[in-house]
This record gives C-alpha cells, structure tokens and sequence, in this order.
C-alpha cells in the first residue's frame, strides 16, 4: 500500500475515531440532549437512558478500535468494518423519518456526515485496490 493511502486511511479513521468518541461521551454523559437534536424526542424512561448509555459505549468502542487501528498495516480491515457501520446507520435514520416519523434537528446532518464518511471509505477502499 502506497504511503497516500496510508495517510488517506489514517486521516478517514482519526476523523472518524474522534467523531465516534465525541458523540459516544455525548451519550453516555448526556444521553437525553442528544436525543431530542437528534430525534426530536425525550427520554421518558430509564431503560430508554440506559440504551443510550450502552450505545455511547459502543460508540466509544468503535473510537478507540479506530484509533488504534489507523497505524495497522492492515488498517483496510477496519476501514471496510466502518463501511458497513456508516451504510447502517444512514438506513436506521431514514427509517426513523420515513417510517417511525422521529426526526429532530440534527437528524439530517448526521444523515450526510455517515453518508460522506461512507464514501469517504469506498474511496480509500477503491484506490486501495487500484
């Protein structure tokens, strides 16, 4: 692998490492701000907290993952596993808008922000390969 795309990898998961970790604490700290910019909606319950929490973990998780992984030879494998996580996310927003009609805010933003990490990783995936 060419040293472009180890910097292009490395950029695309440190970006990425942050911004996950940055709304993982969000969660975990402050679970029902984030829900309602997001969502639109409140947390009325404390199981409904406690999910949250739980996803801010998982989030911080993927960060530290990231992170890590950005210096790996083999940090495609992370770059690919990041993929499948920005294609999943888009699809369970648009579901909350389309379907669940729950939208807040900052819903439509994050929406662009995984799509363009999403192509972001197809292009470091794709050059990788040329």
């Amino acid at each position: 692998m060419n040293q472009y795309l180890t910097s292009k990898m490395k950029l695309l998961l440190t970006v990425t490492a942050l911004l996950e970790g940055a709304t993982g604490f969000g969660l975990v700290i402050i679970p029902s701000l984030l829900i309602s910019v997001l969502l639109g909606t409140s947390l009325a319950d404390s199981s409904a907290i406690i999910i949250c929490r739980l996803t801010g973990g998982a989030l911080i998780t993927i960060a530290v993952a990231c992170w890590f992984s950005r210096r790996q030879v083999q940090s495609s494998v992370m770059v690919k596993v990041m993929l499948g996580y920005n294609f999943f996310c888009i699809i369970l927003l648009v579901y909350a808008v389309l379907v669940e009609r729950i939208y807040g805010p900052g819903l439509w933003p994050v929406v662009l922000l995984h799509f363009a990490l999403l192509i972001w990783c197809l292009s470091a995936l794709r050059e990788r390969v040329k």
